[in-house]
């Protein structure tokens, strides 16, 4: 399965280069988050950012192997690989070892491995597979289904050991879905069903069938023509009013009280002085401190490894789902928005050369990967502004961790692989 075409080194040089940008500045945000005292010892693996560029050089030893092996490997062994991730994450509920309440990693020696991270490009993968060989349009209700369960299983799998963060990244898939023929009444009914649920929570049960009689009423005026049925629209209102006790129901009840509390900061739900003064300080700490360490920044930052907010270990977590606040108060604007910059210049790339591929495969996994880094990106940018729910989720390249990194590596030079091996057949 090795490289034959011995041609030259046709990869797309933009997408390595933002990569190799990214991996670097995050690995520098890292050490100003992590280090202690005055003196930097780069190569001390006994402190994060030096273990960190450990990982940094296992990452690169797998770019190589994987833009060694030959390109129709992924395609043809791409259910192997996903039925070796699903067994790994199944392994992890007789051999998983506990951190932070989450069942999510193995424990080897003083290292872990956090199964799920690889479990994404193994998805994507499958997915990708999937639908190249059926030629699916996702017309189909079967096809919809078979392809939905191979992202339910990861999903489901992970949600189980208490790591809400990494499930949702699998939302992500539903942009592929789109792409690929999925009817757009799906994406409609997502966005509303998002939007109903906040109303719900935000201003009740009375707004959120105000909002679904405007939607309903408006959707009839437009279709007048058509003569749609008021039954069905009577039904959908009866539906999406049902939705609204639901949600409200699930809020209450069905999740857990820290849950509770960071939905109830996000939406300003809680209107007792004196509670919300002790959520605050119980469930929004990490929040508060990562904006003061944000918007100290300024327009140009305090320079690095000048970040008092930082240094001064102020924002917990800080360099794993929080290491954006160094850039903000360390790079400041400026370097918040070279980061942004970069990050969307990845995805666009990526966007733009799977819609050049020859083949399906290499295009749906393409657009999974855009949409895998375009999730996590999102949320956790959002996330360190305070603009969504504290969600643990990292930022790609960025944030402290080796299976992250590598898992995130492997995501993105497999497609490296793919673009290389279609540029190498024209």
């Amino acid at each position: 399965m090795l490289r034959e075409n011995h041609r030259g080194f046709k990869f797309d040089w933009v997408t390595i280069i933002i990569y190799l940008l990214l991996v670097t500045f995050g690995w520098l945000n890292i050490l100003s988050a992590s280090h202690v005292g005055e003196v930097v010892t780069y190569f001390d693996t006994s402190q994060l950012y030096g273990k960190h560029l450990v990982f940094v050089g296992l990452s690169f030893v797998l770019i190589i192997l994987i833009l060694s092996i030959e390109a129709k490997f992924y395609e043809r062994f791409a259910s192997i690989i996903y039925i070796t991730a699903m067994l790994a994450l199944v392994g992890l509920f007789v051999f998983g070892k506990d951190v932070n309440g989450a069942r999510s990693w193995y424990g080897i020696g003083s290292m872990t491995i956090q199964p799920s991270e690889f479990a994404k490009f193994a998805t994507a993968l499958a997915v990708s597979k999937y639908i190249s060989d059926l030629q699916t349009n996702m017309k189909t209700l079967q096809d919809q289904l078979k392809t939905l369960a191979l992202i339910i299983i990861p999903a489901f799998l992970i949600l189980l050991q208490n790591d809400a963060g990494s499930t949702i990244v699998y939302a992500s898939f539903f942009f592929v879905f789109y792409r690929e023929g999925l009817q757009q009444i799906y994406l409609i009914v997502a966005i509303s069903t998002i939007v109903l649920a906040i109303i719900a929570l935000k201003f009740g049960v009375l707004y959120a069938a105000i909002f679904s009689v405007a939607v309903i009423g408006g959707h009839l005026f437009v279709k007048r023509k058509k003569r749609p049925s008021i039954f069905k629209s009577v039904i959908v209102l009866a539906v999406c009013i049902g939705f609204s006790y639901g949600v409200k129901l699930f809020y209450n009840h069905g999740i857990k009280p820290h849950q509770q509390n960071r939905i109830s900061l996000w939406l300003r739900l809680e209107k007792d002085a004196s509670k919300l003064e002790r959520m605050k300080k119980e469930e929004a700490y990490n929040l508060i401190q990562s904006e003061k360490a944000i918007s100290s920044g300024g327009f140009s930052g305090k320079g690095f490894l000048e970040g008092t907010r930082t240094t001064g270990k102020f924002v917990p977590e800080q360099h794993t789902d929080y290491i954006f606040s160094t850039v903000g108060e360390e790079w400041g604007f400026l370097g918040s928005a070279f980061v942004v910059v970069l990050f969307m210049a990845l995805i666009i790339r990526i966007l733009y050369l799977s819609e050049s591929q020859k083949s399906q495969f290499s295009r749906v996994y393409g657009y999974c990967v855009a949409s895998i880094l375009f999730i996590h990106f999102t949320i956790n940018t959002g996330m360190v502004m305070g603009l969504i729910p504290t969600v643990g989720i990292p930022l790609p390249f960025f944030s402290y961790g080796g299976s992250g990194l590598m898992g995130f590596t492997i995501l993105l030079f497999i497609f490296v692989k793919l673009d290389s091996n279609k540029i190498n057949e024209w």
